[in-house]
């Protein structure tokens, strides 16, 4: 049904191609799960994907328009789901075809990343930034509203609709809900690891630290170093490793005490030795921002 057209990005677990639906003519976007363990089956990450967007239904989130399964009988993939609740899909979502697992999604060209990159004067413009910002908020509230973490906010998980100024968050391959027991979340995330969740310019510091329990935060984080970059037209810790992204957190924001953040010292990768730097202005930082922004983004 759906004929490849080019290839436009990489998610966190799949390819996504632009795509047309041969039958109505409508340019889709079209995600290609990888299935490299193909003996244990559909990825977690792409079933906690489908799942969570299944139940997603809003205008700042990317719409999934449907889900082609592959390489799975009905009955396995009903065992595969029956965690996430039996009314998370329906029969006309699956289809059969050889070692393939796409989602069909609304197509979207542009991205956040690509838009600023192409307006040198993007960051002049205060109206189009509240725009955006004003809609990542209100995304990221629906998702924890909902009890979800989105994990992977970045400029390129935004995507914009340049007809409408829309714009709608993507990519919840890392994404998962929080309101289950915190064993089996800190199971996963020492099975998942910080190196796997958000992109290390937009990691939250308690992840960088080594912290296994987190909640709505780390995408507050995300969306407070966003915010700066629409502003700046550069990231704002554009670190090479990890110990280099905390330093340069802690550069602007001072080396965090028991002081400004009670319980820091022990998280399992905070060092005493940590040089200790005095947090800068913000001001100075963000230096075409006006003082409610500024308000906003401490």
């Amino acid at each position: 049904q759906y004929e490849k057209v080019e290839k436009i990005g990489e998610g966190t677990y799949g390819v996504v191609y632009k795509a047309r639906d041969r039958i109505t003519n409508e340019t889709i976007a079209l995600k290609k799960i990888r299935l490299e363990q193909e003996d244990e089956g559909v990825p977690s990450t792409a079933i906690r994907e489908i799942s969570l967007l299944k139940e997603m239904q809003h205008g700042n989130i990317v719409r999934k328009m449907l889900t082609v399964f592959a390489l799975l009988r009905l009955v396995e993939l009903s065992q595969c789901i029956g965690f996430y609740g039996s009314e998370s899909f329906e029969t006309k979502d699956v289809v059969h075809s050889e070692k393939r697992l796409y989602l069909v999604f609304e197509y979207l060209d542009l991205d956040l990343k690509k838009h600023m990159d192409s307006c040198p004067e993007f960051g002049k413009d205060p109206r189009i930034i509240k725009t955006f910002l004003y809609q990542i908020l209100r995304g990221i509230a629906y998702c924890h509203s909902h009890r979800v973490l989105h994990r992977d906010l970045k400029p390129q998980n935004l995507l914009i609709d340049p007809r409408t100024n829309a714009l709608k968050l993507a990519d919840f391959g890392l994404a998962r809900a929080f309101g289950i027991p915190v064993r089996t979340f800190t199971h996963e995330v020492s099975t998942i690891t910080k190196f796997e969740v958000v992109t290390l310019w937009y990691r939250a510091p308690e992840i960088l630290l080594g912290s296994r329990h987190y909640s709505t935060p780390v995408d507050v984080w995300s969306v407070g170093c966003i915010f700066a970059e629409m502003v700046n037209q550069r990231p704002l810790f554009p670190g090479d490793s990890e110990i280099d992204e905390l330093f340069k957190i802690f550069r602007i924001l001072g080396t965090p005490n028991e002081d400004t953040w009670p319980g820091v010292t022990s998280l399992p990768d905070f060092k005493s030795a940590f040089p200790k730097w005095p947090a800068k202005n913000l001001a100075t930082v963000v230096p075409n921002l006006e003082s409610a922004g500024i308000d906003l983004l401490s």
